[in-house]
């Protein structure tokens, strides 16, 4: 033995394990099967059941005893504090076109500044 661990045994960690988990929201809302929904209550249970003929995984509340109602839920939440009011992902709301809304907010408030500081400038006082 060269002193490197027993012969035939990998060192080191896999390059799978490095990976950071995906969001996967279901268009803007969230989505039970996202590796960073969680339920207080613990009572999650991920299931993979045959669906005409396909496997597919299904969230299931063992609390309620029925299928997992994801954000409309009071016991859910994100472990990346990503789930919105309305059982919305902020992922999702991200990557849909936050840069237009942003560029339409900040128009909007530089109009309400100008305002304000020409109602202010009438007084004689300053803003800034």
């Amino acid at each position: 033995m060269n002193g490197k661990g027993a012969p035939g045994k990998p060192q080191g960690r896999r390059f799978e394990d490095d990976k950071e988990p995906n969001p996967l929201p279901l268009g803007d809302q969230c989505n039970p099967l996202c590796p960073f929904f969680r339920c207080s209550k613990k009572a999650l249970k991920i299931d993979k059941k045959y669906v005409k003929g396909l496997l597919q995984k299904v969230s299931f509340c063992m609390w309620v005893g029925d299928n997992c109602i994801a954000g409309q839920c009071q016991y859910a939440y994100c472990e990346k504090r990503a789930l919105l009011p309305g059982n919305k992902c902020s992922f999702a709301v991200k990557a849909k076109g936050g840069s237009e809304e942003f560029e339409r907010e900040l128009e909007r408030e530089e109009k309400e500044m100008s305002v304000l500081s020409s109602k202010v400038s009438r007084r004689g006082l300053d803003l800034f």
